[in-house]
């Protein structure tokens, strides 16, 4: 039997696809996989907008609260979750929705892993010693936009453990890592819809965000997170919205600018996301702010879920194992 597509729901951080995904699975009785590279992590709660327990209660989730701080999974590791999880839903007769979350994340869902080679530990360790300088990380940034500019247009600069991945690719094997995109393992039958909305409103969402998540601890998470030693406090350095924060606590910046410092880089990490959506020729783009799941529904006639109100379910219970998707 053919198996269905997944519906993955992207675009920029605040633009509300988490919102729109979960009522879209209420409507159809579906289970959510979380493709968020920070949900994945436990404790990670107030700075990475997950679902609240009410919300978890209503819709079964998956991939939240897998990892300890300081634990890092490969992109090709992730996508190994992504597709057990989608084998375990769909075996019991259940649609799945994909909310997305990280730009990585859901190109290997869409599109499969590239089937780079493993970079040496002995790279790895010089490369990360390097990127911990003080420039090390736009240094390592330079040195791949100068041989792939392709790869590092796509490429989060402050995403220290991908551009060592990248850039270790490029110096062993003397090939630029946008080489091994069309070298592809492991992509998910899927379904994209994009949301979007106007910048301006983009980034007032974006800033009131920002604002209820310090209204409501941020600041205190990380601090308690941050006494978990150099582990933790090294996903924190890799995540917006804690890693502006941590000079505060270490009395090194003053609050208001931690605060000014989490909207800006949130802001230009949701551009970087919409520039990166825009390479998908085959997402349908909706907005956001007049898209709601009925709609949604109606718009995706190739999905073939019944729409039933919730405690709906699949057309079809059992479908063929997914490809596996490689490393």
């Amino acid at each position: 039997m053919t198996r269905p597509p997944v519906l993955v729901i992207a675009g920029p951080t605040a633009v509300g696809k988490s919102s729109l995904a979960h009522r879209v699975a209420q409507r159809v009785g579906a289970e959510i996989v979380s493709a968020d590279s920070r949900q994945v992590y436990r404790d990670l709660d107030i700075g990475t907008a997950k679902p609240s327990a009410a919300e978890r209660a209503q819709v079964p989730y998956h991939l939240l609260d897998r990892l300890d701080l300081g634990v890092r999974v490969t992109a090709g590791g992730f996508l190994e979750w992504v597709i057990d999880a989608i084998t375990d839903i769909h075996s019991r007769g259940r649609p799945v929705v994909v909310a997305g979350g990280s730009t990585m994340y859901v190109d290997g869902i869409v599109h499969g892993m590239p089937d780079a080679p493993p970079v040496s530990r002995a790279v790895e360790a010089e490369l990360l010693a390097a990127a911990a300088t003080p420039d090390g990380a736009a240094d390592l940034f330079r040195e791949l936009e100068a041989a792939d500019p392709e790869a590092a247009a796509t490429l989060d600069p402050t995403k220290t453990h991908r551009l060592v991945r990248w850039v270790g690719v490029l110096r062993e094997t003397g090939r630029r890592p946008s080489e091994h995109w069309s070298e592809r393992q492991g992509a998910v039958p899927s379904r994209l819809v994009v949301l979007d909305r106007p910048r301006e409103e983009l980034y007032s969402r974006i800033e009131a965000r920002v604002d209820q998540m310090m209204a409501a601890g941020l600041l205190d998470e990380a601090a308690r997170l941050a006494q978990r030693g150099a582990e933790a406090r090294q996903t924190l350095e890799a995540t917006i919205g804690y890693r502006e924060l941590l000079p505060v606590l270490d009395g090194e910046r003053r609050l208001a600018e931690g605060v000014r410092l989490i909207k800006r880089n949130t802001r230009r990490y949701a551009k970087r996301q919409l520039t990166w959506y825009r390479r998908y020729e085959g997402a349908l783009w909706l907005p956001a702010a007049t898209t709601d799941a009925a709609e949604l529904l109606d718009r995706l006639s190739d999905w073939p879920w019944d729409g039933a109100p919730s405690g709906g379910h699949a057309r079809r219970a059992a479908w063929p194992p997914l490809p596996s998707p490689g490393r």
